[in-house]
């Protein structure tokens, strides 16, 4: 009996040893990332698999969209059932995702240490109403690059500290014959557009809302259009502005096509290998100009977050792995392509070593950052002001009558 007993007891232990590896089965989540500007993708996988090592029974599945696709995919994979449960999301979405319940609250995961560590005007990225919808992930803002070679043959002794000034300098670098067409922009009809008009809202000192109604048609609003057609219509903006994304005024100012462009901490590295830059060494860069009498430089808020979607059936484990992602460690090895969220990551050489110049810039950019507007109905405000610059810029509309019909059109 005793035998038989033993017997039994051996062969259910040995059954046990060969199930072992699934009492421990890997938990899967699914996590949506960009495929542009900040981290690059081959970076987000390295996070990954460091987190993987870490988290060995958490297997991360990642999916890479262009920024153009993450707002929608997102949306939509709601309702899907399968869907992800880690999101990255940008700054001006949180006040949708939570109206229409995408993102859950993580207020309660928030640690006294994160609320203490991270930079105050980070939090903004991820916060509405109070609440804390995931953890800030990538701090960035816009900035002006320039190429120190064609100033310095232009006779330009510093960069410009206005936007007057930046026409100014640009007039005279193609008044040289240094370059047709001296500055770049984003200004394709994408959210790139916003991100600059932003900017240049900010250094006009303007308002897109007040009282929840649109304000942009009269004011900074307008200023902000107007240098934009002006700077257009000059021939000293590329033509092609109005139909480049980020990556296209990285290439062009690799290439040394442009003197100046307004783009994401990105490319101040990028622009300085030499592996694909032209102009690797020769480039400079400052906080985004201000306009004389009204402000010293401008900025937008173009930050992004880490957030769990209320579909995800995992949020621990998608809150581990934002966790990782966010923390000091992870930021400050990955800190050439986004800045960390971190203050005192900014006092850690390994950090500032070799990006001085873009850390200097950054300390005025990241404070002066210019949020577009929080509302639940963004999108819409969003396309039809994109479409307002486009016709203002194409000489199918005035400025005035543009932003008159994007505020009718804005659903706001």
């Amino acid at each position: 009996m005793l035998k038989s007993l033993n017997k039994t007891l051996l062969g259910a232990a040995l059954i046990g040893a060969s199930f072992a590896p699934h009492a421990f089965a890997e938990t899967t989540i699914n996590a949506l990332f960009m495929a542009q500007a900040a981290y690059s993708e081959a970076d987000v996988r390295a996070m990954t698999d460091a987190f993987s090592k870490a988290n060995p029974d958490v297997k991360v599945n990642l999916e890479f969209v262009p920024y153009e696709g993450l707002h929608d995919k997102t949306v939509l994979a709601q309702g899907s059932g399968g869907g992800y449960d880690v999101v990255l999301f940008d700054v001006i979405w949180p006040a949708e995702y939570a109206t229409n319940k995408v993102l859950v609250d993580a207020s309660s995961r928030v640690t006294d240490d994160m609320k203490k560590g991270v930079l105050p005007g980070a939090w903004t990225t991820v916060q509405y109403d109070g609440k804390y919808y995931g953890m800030p992930w990538i701090l960035d803002t816009k900035y002006l690059f320039y190429n120190k070679e064609i100033l310095e043959k232009a006779g330009i002794k510093a960069p410009p500290k206005t936007w007057d000034e930046l026409t100014e300098q640009a007039k005279a670098i193609k008044d040289k014959g240094l370059l047709a067409t001296p500055i770049a922009w984003s200004w394709s009809q994408a959210e790139a557009a916003i991100c600059d008009y932003t900017t240049l809202v900010s250094a006009y000192k303007g308002d897109f809302l007040k009282d929840g109604k649109p304000d942009f048609q009269t004011g900074g609003g307008l200023d902000a259009l107007n240098y934009m057609v002006s700077s257009y219509k000059s021939g000293l903006t590329n033509p092609n502005s109005k139909e480049f994304l980020e990556e296209d005024v990285r290439k062009v100012f690799q290439n040394g096509d442009a003197a100046f462009a307004l783009n994401w901490t990105y490319m101040y590295n990028m622009a300085n290998d030499p592996k694909d830059s032209k102009v690797a060494g020769k480039v400079g860069v400052v906080p985004a100009p201000g306009v004389a009498g009204k402000s010293d430089a401008s900025a937008v808020n173009g930050s992004m977050g880490l957030g769990v979607t209320t579909a995800s059936k995992h949020p621990d484990e998608a809150w581990k792995y934002i966790a990782f992602m966010t923390s000091q460690a992870t930021q400050n090895q990955y800190s050439k392509l986004s800045l960390p969220i971190w203050a005192s990551s900014y006092e850690d050489p390994a950090v500032t070593k070799g990006q001085e110049e873009l850390i200097s810039a950054a300390k005025v950019g990241l404070a002066a950052m210019y949020p577009r507007p929080t509302t639940p109905k963004y999108q819409e405000l969003s396309t039809a002001l994109q479409q307002a610059i486009q016709e203002a810029l194409l000489g199918q509309s005035s400025p005035e009558d543009a932003l008159k019909s994007a505020a009718d059109n804005s659903g706001l």
